[in-house]
């Protein structure tokens, strides 16, 4: 049939001579394909971090137009076109993992993959291999796994605001750093807040790619101004906190208000787009080759319209009719596929949790979080209570949260909460206590010691994902999305057990306590965390 489609349009029909009708419906079809994927980029770029997402497909094909320049007109066969159906194939498989996975950010990632398919089949493998650079740029559209983004931006804020209280005590101004508590005497500000000039980091790391892309200097000079961008928003940000606490010192907190408003503007990110500018200045100075800035960056536009026009010279061939066919296919069969909504999961609320489990007897009510608290957290359900036995002064808070849906709301790791509240992971191992719970399947947590001043506890945690127990989070991630492509469940839990431990005992003391605890405690929690 692909034969005698292709003779149709070797005949001469006006309609569809052109490779660009098959390159129309082949995109069309993977629109249709990938919608879950560009409703996550959607919804990504609708938050502050990402809201620079939409320049960045308008980025790379500019930088895409400025490559083609260097390419010739060719309207002759192509050749090894098939590498590219091989690649989109692959989007489309990774594409199809995301769907049944309901992990949108899947699609979104297998769509940058169709692209570059889609170059190499219009193009072939000799030309179309050398659009690399755009199709990498628009990895920046993406948003990052939750997992991956919450540990680097807790790691940021944390650096940017040491600096920020390392500039401040420069300045002899009384600061105080608790954690991600920044206590400046007459206020305290929340890393989180301190650190929203964070946000731009992203931006800021976009344009120092296409800098490093436009840039005409030695390989070096690109690597540095590449990995510069990081360093570079940390440490204005840095300034931002140490302005914020001079001004809070000498002109009071009404002044820290407007400040903080016009710096969480475009200034940051103005700021280090000239610092990069004076970087690459500084590196050509010292250059063997003396050129100037204007030299050094490649800003000519000249013909981009004329490039873009280009399109029409799309050539029909196996491999594109291929491609078309395939989307449309696949798109079409997606449709009559039996819905894969999220499996109804049978449980008890934790409204209902016992308040007597062997010879721990639940102490008080159960605590509510705050609402921004709450928020952050996203659980479907979740439980916090202290536990105690008779005659023992010691106490151990039994914490969970459940979600029904973690392709939504995801678990956050006590890694990144613990420190948000001021506590310092002292000390963290995974172990491994299948054998000491006498456990039927592998029983795997995390034991820390968290510390605040002189104040010390111990704490166990794990994630719960359907009967197993899962030390590592990005493990916990991987089980996730094996779930949800082979049952559609994406439903898990995280449990923690925590401790203080009292000046007077050892830490073997405290861990013997929870290790009492988590034994009388896992019996009873398969009716709230589901395990099958």
């Amino acid at each position: 049939m692909m034969s005698i489609t292709l003779n149709f349009l070797e005949r001469g029909s006006s309609w569809a001579t052109a490779g660009l009708f098959w390159l129309l419906v082949a995109t069309l079809g993977a629109a249709v394909f990938l919608s879950e994927g560009l409703e996550a980029l959607r919804i990504a770029w609708a938050l502050p971090e990402y809201s620079h997402g939409p320049l960045i497909p308008v980025l790379s094909a500019l930088l895409f137009l400025r490559q083609l320049k260097t390419v010739p007109i060719d309207t002759g066969p192509k050749r090894q076109r098939w590498m590219g159906v091989l690649v989109i194939l692959a989007a489309v498989t990774l594409g199809a993992l995301g769907k049944l996975a309901h992990i949108p950010d899947i699609v979104a990632y297998a769509t940058i993959l169709w692209v570059g398919g889609i170059l190499l089949v219009s193009f072939g493998w000799e030309t179309g291999k050398h659009f690399w650079p755009p199709v990498l740029h628009l990895v920046y559209m993406l948003p990052l796994p939750d997992t991956f983004y919450y540990k680097m931006t807790t790691w940021l804020q944390f650096v940017s605001s040491e600096l920020g209280v390392w500039f401040l005590r420069l300045l002899t101004i009384p600061v105080f750093l608790e954690g991600n508590i920044i206590d400046l005497g007459v206020t305290k500000l929340h890393v989180a807040e301190a650190c929203s000039g964070l946000r731009y980091l992203f931006p800021i790391l976009s344009f120092s790619y296409i800098f490093a892309v436009l840039y005409k200097g030695p390989m070096w000079h690109k690597a540095v101004l590449l990995i510069s961008a990081a360093p570079i928003t940390v440490v204005m940000n840095s300034v931002r906190i140490a302005v914020a606490g001079v001004i809070v010192q000498y002109w009071g907190l009404d002044w820290l208000e407007g400040f903080t408003h016009f710096f969480e503007g475009w200034v940051i990110f103005i700021l280090c787009i000239l610092i990069l500018f004076a970087l690459a200045r500084i590196m050509l100075f010292f250059n063997a080759r003396r050129m100037s800035l204007a030299e050094a960056l490649d800003l000519d536009t000249d013909g981009l319209m004329t490039q873009a026009a280009r399109i029409r010279f799309t050539q029909a061939s196996h491999a594109m009719v291929t491609v078309a066919v395939l989307m449309v296919a696949v798109s079409a069969a997606w449709q009559f596929m039996p819905e894969r909504n999220d499996t109804a999961v049978s449980r008890d609320s934790f409204a209902l949790f016992p308040r007597q489990i062997g010879d721990w007897r639940q102490t008080g009510e159960p605590e509510r979080l705050s609402a921004s608290v709450e928020r952050s957290l996203a659980a479907d359900d979740y439980h916090s209570v202290i536990f105690a036995r008779e005659g023992d002064p010691s106490t151990v808070e039994f914490f969970s949260a459940w979600y029904a849906n973690q392709s939504r709301n995801g678990v956050h790791s006590p890694e990144i909460c613990l420190p948000g509240g001021g506590w310092e992971i002292a000390w963290l191992e995974r172990s491994d206590l299948t054998e000491t719970l006498d456990a039927s399947t592998p029983f795997r947590v995390n034991r820390a010691i968290i510390q605040k001043g002189e104040t010390r506890m111990m704490v166990y945690y794990w994630f719960a994902q359907k009967g197993r127990k899962i030390a590592w989070d990005f493990e916990a991630k991987f089980w996730l999305m094996v779930d949800g492509i082979r049952t559609g469940r994406t439903d898990g839990a995280l449990v923690r057990l925590t401790t203080l431990i009292a000046p007077d005992e050892t830490d073997a003391d405290a861990d013997a306590r929870l290790a009492d605890m988590l034994r009388t405690v896992t019996p009873a929690l398969p009716r709230f965390i589901p395990e099958t």
